[in-house]
């Protein structure tokens, strides 16, 4: 039987594999795992993105919640890392995020965040499951006087704006910002911090409906951002995802500047001040080899994790380092808050800018980007970890490992939150690594469908 949970949580289509059922035995699993051994009445606070479906799964995981004889503070639509901090914050005994990240609307999710604001690890999720597997089992639900209580507290998304505005306190006058919002969970906050902050801001993808999240906007689709940068003459573009626990930047000239380019301009800048622990960014397998390469000219060391950012915290809190990140643009300042934070990044990008006093593209040139193709196979989501399984498969990958063996890399993965198989070639030419990358998707996606 598949694993519940994924690399962000559990997520699904909802209404149909993600059920209102599903939601509220989330709440009443985790709520009683993660609080079980409290002695007063533990409280946990939730919030979602801007999908419909939020409000329904939100009043179903908290019902589970309150069944099991706790409190739920619902925040409504707050970015991902505002729950990590108002969970430390407020001392509560755990966070949950309701959403489905830079997924099409139509997928949510459920992400449970410890007292201390960060995620889960694998033996709690594998607790919280068994627990649902077993129908509760051993668990007594209370009445009366005994069940939970919701409060709403709207209010406490510009506690998160003000957290912001402390941890990067940068002055950001005479800056010209376009921010794309992805019409998700950032459409109110980022826009407060960054015009409270100064900026000339020109914010797009604000007036989220429910069903547009994500919609051809946002970090997963940058045109419309390049264009409108260069367009008004701005000094940069910021687009987060639909929990904004991402961020991805233009810079002036339009092109985009990924989150290994972000890393290396913000790493090399806390190298200068004396502020990079033990010199050192954690990244993924997934990183751009030019990273690799400006670490040994910067005198940066470079530790590599599996792909996913629990991964790269985890290995962040084991040794003391404070950065560290995906080419996705999930940056974790350890620093300031416990999880990716896709303002948090942006505002210390901003920071370099203003204190340097230097282009994001003169920022950006600090590494070469190398030329890399990265296509997703569709595949069925309980089968997409066997796809090694397959004989034409895994003769084909060991072709393409052989070829661009010398000068490239090959990386086949399983997504850990969608039904895919990503495929990522690394090499010289990007017409070529494009062209393979392609055929191996294509094979992978028509003997696995």
């Amino acid at each position: 039987m598949a694993r519940m949970f994924g690399t962000d949580g559990v997520r699904g289509v909802a209404g149909s594999e993600l059920t209102i059922e599903l939601a509220t035995q989330l709440g009443q699993a985790g709520a009683y795992v993660l609080t079980k051994e409290q002695e007063h009445q533990p409280t946990i606070i939730v919030g979602c993105d801007t999908r419909i479906s939020g409000g329904m799964l939100a009043s179903a995981l908290m019902a589970g919640i309150c069944s099991v004889g706790a409190n739920a503070i619902y925040v409504g639509v707050v970015p991902t890392p505002a729950i990590a901090y108002l969970t430390r914050k407020h001392k509560v005994d755990a966070g949950v995020v309701i959403s489905a990240s830079h997924n099409p609307m139509e997928f949510n999710g459920i992400k449970f965040f410890n007292g201390d604001g960060y995620k889960l690890s694998d033996a709690l999720e594998d607790e919280i499951e068994a627990l649902i597997r077993s129908n509760m089992d051993g668990v007594t639900l209370p009445t009366g006087s005994g069940v939970g209580r919701i409060d709403y507290r709207f209010d406490l998304r510009d506690e998160y704006v003000e957290f912001m505005k402390k941890c990067v306190p940068v002055d950001l006058k005479g800056l010209k910002i376009v921010v794309d919002c992805a019409e998700g969970a950032s459409y109110y906050t980022s826009v407060r911090t960054l015009e409270d902050l100064g900026a000339n801001l020109i914010p797009i993808h604000i007036t989220p409906d429910g069903t547009n999240i994500n919609a051809n906007c946002g970090s997963t689709h940058m045109d419309e951002l390049q264009a409108r940068v260069v367009y008004e003459k701005a000094d940069l573009g910021i687009a987060f995802d639909g929990d904004a626990d991402r961020m991805l930047a233009v810079d002036e000239n339009g092109k985009m500047v990924d989150g290994d380019q972000l890393m290396a301009i913000c790493g090399n800048y806390m190298k200068e001040k004396g502020t990079l622990k033990k010199n050192t960014i954690v990244v993924t397998v997934m990183t751009n080899l030019g990273f690799t390469l400006m670490g040994e000219e910067k005198g940066i060391h470079v530790e590599k994790t599996r792909v996913g950012d629990r991964y790269v915290l985890e290995n962040m809190l084991q040794n003391g380092y404070n950065i560290g990140g995906e080419q996705s643009g999930h940056i974790i300042f350890l620093d300031d808050n416990t999880t990716g934070d896709g303002l948090l990044s942006a505002l210390h990008l901003l920071q370099v800018m203003v204190e340097t006093g230097r282009k994001l593209s003169d920022l950006a040139a600090v590494m070469e980007v190398l030329p890399q193709a990265l296509v997703n196979a569709k595949v069925p989501n309980h089968k997409k970890d066997k796809f090694m399984e397959y004989a034409e498969i895994s003769d084909a990958i060991k072709k393409v490992e052989e070829r661009f063996g010398g000068e490239g890399r090959v990386l086949i993965r399983p997504s850990g939150t969608e039904p895919l198989v990503r495929v990522m070639i690394e090499g010289k030419n990007q017409e070529e690594i494009d062209s393979e990358a392609k055929k191996l998707a294509d094979l992978i996606t028509k003997i696995m469908l």
